[in-house]
C-alpha cells in the first residue's frame, strides 16, 4: 500500500472520547460530504478507543463492537461510510489493553488485522498502553505490521507509541504510514506550540509512506470535548491548522464536524493550506527563531514541488508584532538577481513583490501564511 500524501480524516477521539456511537459516526460521514470535506480531500472516517466490548468472544477470541454503542456491528459502520465514498478507520493497541481498558491486540495482532479487514477497516490507529515489560515497543509495531501485510486488504497503518523509543529512528522498518512521534493534545496554545516545538529537530524523518503524526487537530473544539481544556482563539488555530501543514503531518480533525462553525471549516478546508500540506516532495521547512521556539517570533519557509514555497510567519506573542523575513536567511541572497512575489493565503494582502526582505504585522497568537515565487529582476 503507498500512501503518497499525509493522510487527512476525522478522529472521535478529541472530542467524544468514550461517548461513541453508531449514530455519531453516520451522522459525521453525512457531515464530512455535505460541508464540504470530502470534496476538499478528506476521507477518513476513524472510530478510536472504547468501541468494543470488555472482553474477547469466549469460543474464537475474537474482538467484538460494543452492542449498545454499535447494535449492527462494526461492518454495517463501515459500510454506511463507505457509501457515502469515503474510508472507514479503527483503533487499537500494541498492549493487553487499549488506554481505555479494553481488549488490546497483544499477541492476538493476526487475528485482529483478520477481523478488520472483515470488517472493511481501511486505517489502523495503533496505541500503546499496557504493553507488557518484558517485550521491546520495536517488536510489537513490527508484529502488527505484518499483520496487516497480510490481511488481504490495504489498512493504511498508523502507528501511535507517542514518540517513545526514538521511534522516528525505525518506525520506517515495521510498516507504518504514519507514526505518533509526540504526547497527547489538549486544546490550549500551549499544548499545540510544546508538540510543534518538539517535533523542528525530527521532522526529517517524515516522508511519503511515512509521515510524521503530530497529534489530532483542535481546531473548532473552543475548549469542549474530551481534551477540551480551556480552548483556543480563532487565531491560535489559524497557527496550529498551518503549522500542520507546513510540517506535512497528517491532517485529522478533532472537533465536532457536525456542528463545526464557519471560521473553522473555512480554515480546515482552505485549498492553498491543504495544497502546501498535501505537497508531493512533502519536504520539512526550514526554520529561523528568535531565541529559539521559546521565542515569540518564528518563521518557516518550505519548498514546493512546482517550484514556489509556502512562507509562514508565526506570533506567539500576547500583543501584535512585526515579523522581518531577510531571503538571504532562506538561500537567497540579495546577489542572486531575484524578487519574491508573495500571496496572502489566509487574509487580504494581495499578492505583493519583495526585494531581499519583507516586513509583515502579525496579530498575537496569529499567523500570516504566503505562496511565494522567485521573479527575475
Amino acid at each position: 500500500m503507498l500512501v503518497n500524501r499525509p493522510p487527512m480524516g476525522w478522529n472521535t477521539w478529541n472530542t467524544f472520547g468514550w461517548n461513541i456511537s453508531d449514530k455519531l459516526v453516520r451522522e459525521s460521514a453525512d457531515a464530512f460530504v455535505d460541508l464540504g470535506f470530502k470534496k476538499a480531500g478528506y476521507e477518513y472516517i476513524v472510530v478510536d478507543d472504547c468501541w468494543s466490548k470488555k472482553v474477547r468472544n469466549a469460543e474464537n477470541f475474537r474482538l467484538e463492537a460494543d452492542p449498545d454503542k454499535f447494535p449492527e456491528g462494526m461492518k454495517a459502520v463501515a459500510d454506511y461510510v463507505h457509501g457515502k465514498g469515503l474510508k472507514f478507520g479503527m483503533y487499537s493497541c500494541a498492549g493487553q489493553r487499549t488506554c481505555g481498558d479494553f481488549p488490546g491486540s497483544f499477541d492476538h495482532e493476526f487475528l485482529d488485522a483478520e477481523t478488520f479487514a472483515s470488517w472493511g477497516v481501511d486505517f489502523l490507529k495503533y496505541d500503546f498502553c499496557y504493553k507488557p515489560a518484558f517485550i521491546e515497543g520495536q517488536l510489537l509495531y513490527r508484529r502488527m505490521g505484518m499483520a496487516l501485510r497480510a490481511c488481504g486488504r490495504d489498512i493504511l497503518y498508523s502507528a501511535c507509541n507517542w514518540g517513545s523509543d526514538n521511534v522516528w529512528q525505525w518506525i520506517r522498518s515495521t510498516g507504518a504510514h504514519m507514526y505518533r512521534s509526540t504526547g497527547d493534545i489538549f486544546d490550549t496554545p500551549e499544548s499545540y506550540r510544546k508538540i510543534a516545538a518538539s517535533q523542528l529537530d525530527k521532522l526529517g524523518a517524515s516522508a511519503n509512506n511515512c509521515f510524521n503524526d503530530v497529534d489530532m487537530l483542535t481546531v473548532g473544539m473552543y475548549g469542549k470535548g474530551n481534551v477540551g481544556s480551556k480552548g483556543c482563539t480563532d487565531a491560535d488555530y489559524r497557527s496550529q491548522f498551518a503549522l500542520w501543514c507546513l510540517f506535512s503531518a497528517p491532517l485529522m480533525l478533532g472537533c465536532d464536524i457536525r456542528s463545526i462553525n464557519e471560521q473553522s471549516l473555512k480554515l480546515v478546508t482552505n485549498p492553498d493550506l491543504i495544497r502546501i500540506d498535501q505537497d508531493a516532495e512533502a519536504r520539512p521547512p526550514m526554520c529561523q527563531t528568535e531565541n529559539g521556539w521559546d521565542g515569540t517570533k518564528h518563521i518557516l519557509m518550505k519548498h514546493l514541488d512546482d517550484g514556489r514555497y509556502a512562507l509562514g510567519l508565526f506570533n506567539f506573542e500576547e500583543h501584535d508584532q512585526e515579523i522581518s523575513v531577510t531571503y538571504s536567511d532562506f538561500g537567497l541572497p540579495a546577489s542572486a538577481g531575484y524578487d519574491v512575489s508573495c500571496r496572502d493565503v489566509l487574509g487580504d494582502d494581495g499578492e505583493k513583490v519583495y526585494r531581499e526582505y519583507m516586513r509583515a504585522k502579525v496579530p498575537a497568537h496569529d499567523c500570516k501564511v504566503y505562496i511565494c515565487t522567485l521573479v527575475k529582476r
